[in-house]
């Protein structure tokens, strides 16, 4: 949401105040999120700059590059902070010839200093919640937003408190445990988790949780894969996009940024078909597309993409709303189809993604079998996150053979049996 720059940057950039999705209800800058007249959701609007392809290229190879589009200090790239951004974006021929594509890429998340995009939102929150003069960094997590979380309040020289599901990956509670913060694992799932959060921010002024009460600044961090997306392309976009939805707020920001970037006339038009890929164990938003609703009804989750586990997802509606306007759909694939992609991934492209992105390739495979997605048409995927954090998902089919003698004749008798 912007208009035209009409003053100089605060300590917030050129963000200029809060808005509600639903009502309209514009008010001022804050730790807050839900809108005082309807309770709707709140979402950063902005007096942008005029901003030029040139000044955009000149800036740090970090999200900080489009800072003027971000609500933060226009001094932010100085500051101790994790340094996001700047993400492979990989042309996958392998893939799209095993997919039956022509032109096909991943964005390729794992290059984020914790191994995913959540780097990218927390940096955003944690620059505002600073500004805002919060003394702790917190979250509910399903696993990497709490090791950015940790990681860049560790940065950041904060206090860090986080809490996941007991059930999560043991990949990703080690790798938040290591940065020395606050770890607390909670007997339930995320829903539960979230839940618990929000009683401790409203018990804690001096707390920032990222997603609860910092959201409309964490979420416009999930802009900056858009713009990179069209940086990398040579200042042009895909005509389709498929994303992994959670809680939904990615899709629908890498969407904003899309058109933000039309509307600062960095190219002619955002004419991109924006797809949903959820896991069949956590499809509230595919359920509700499936059945051309408007409200997202909460699940209880049960997949092994306990990334994408939000049975209650905040930005659900949004996320139908993006995808009925551009002509896309949100679908869902069973745990099976998720490992059998991310293989597939591992063995095309050399590229080891979480579960997460086996979700959105089984959904793509889904959606071109079904002839909802166009194979001749440019398209980028999103991987979100690293395998190294989902191992046990991929654990029966990925085995690890028993050991040989070294000898010539045990080698050549194993490899001549695998030929």
């Amino acid at each position: 949401m912007s208009t035209k720059a009409t003053k100089t940057p605060s300590r917030f950039g050129y963000a200029s105040g809060l808005a509600c999705r639903e009502c309209g209800q514009a008010c001022d800058l804050g730790a807050q999120s839900a809108c005082a007249e309807c309770f709707g959701p709140l979402e950063v609007s902005y007096d942008l700059p005029p901003l030029t392809r040139a000044s955009i290229e000149a800036g740090p190879q970090t999200i900080w590059r489009y800072a003027s589009l971000l609500p933060v200090p226009p001094d932010i790239a100085a500051t101790p902070n994790t340094e996001p951004g700047c993400t492979r974006l990989v042309r996958a021929d392998n893939l799209a010839r095993a997919l039956g594509m022509r032109a096909l890429w991943v964005k390729d998340e794992r290059g984020n200093p914790t191994h995913s995009f959540k780097d990218r939102v927390v940096a955003v929150a944690l620059a505002a919640a600073v500004e805002m003069g919060f003394t702790v960094l917190a979250c509910p997590s399903t696993g990497n937003l709490a090791n950015a979380v940790a990681a860049a309040a560790a940065r950041a020289g904060i206090r860090s408190i986080v809490l996941v599901p007991a059930d999560l990956e043991q990949q990703k509670i080690l790798g938040t445990a290591i940065y020395g913060g606050t770890l607390v694992t909670v007997d339930g799932s995320y829903d539960d988790v979230n839940r618990l959060a929000c009683e401790l921010a409203d018990e804690h002024e001096d707390w920032a949780f990222v997603n609860v009460n910092v959201r409309p600044y964490y979420a416009e961090g999930s802009k900056t894969i858009g713009y990179e997306i069209a940086e990398d392309l040579g200042w042009r976009l895909p005509r389709q996009v498929v994303v992994p939805v959670a809680a939904g707020a990615k899709l629908v920001k890498i969407d904003n940024a899309f058109r933000e970037f039309v509307a600062l006339g960095l190219f002619p038009d955002a004419d991109v078909t924006v797809y949903g890929a959820q896991a069949s164990g956590c499809a509230p938003v595919s359920a509700a597309f499936a059945a051309g609703h408007d409200v997202v009804q909460p699940v209880r989750p049960d997949t092994i993409a306990k990334s994408l586990a939000i049975g209650n997802p905040a930005d659900g509606p949004y996320v139908l709303d993006v995808v009925r306007r551009t002509g896309g759909a949100v679908a869902d694939a069973p745990d099976a189809e998720i490992v059998d992609a991310i293989g597939l991934l591992a063995a095309t492209e050399g590229i080891f993604g979480e579960t997460a992105v086996g979700v959105t390739i089984a959904v793509l495979r889904r959606l071109l079998a079904a002839g909802q997605i166009d194979p001749d048409e440019e398209t980028v995927i999103i991987n979100s996150g690293d395998g190294l954090k989902t191992l046990n998902a991929v654990a029966g089919v990925a085995s690890v053979p028993e050991p040989i003698r070294a000898t010539m004749a045990e080698f050549t008798r194993v490899y001549e049996a695998r030929r």
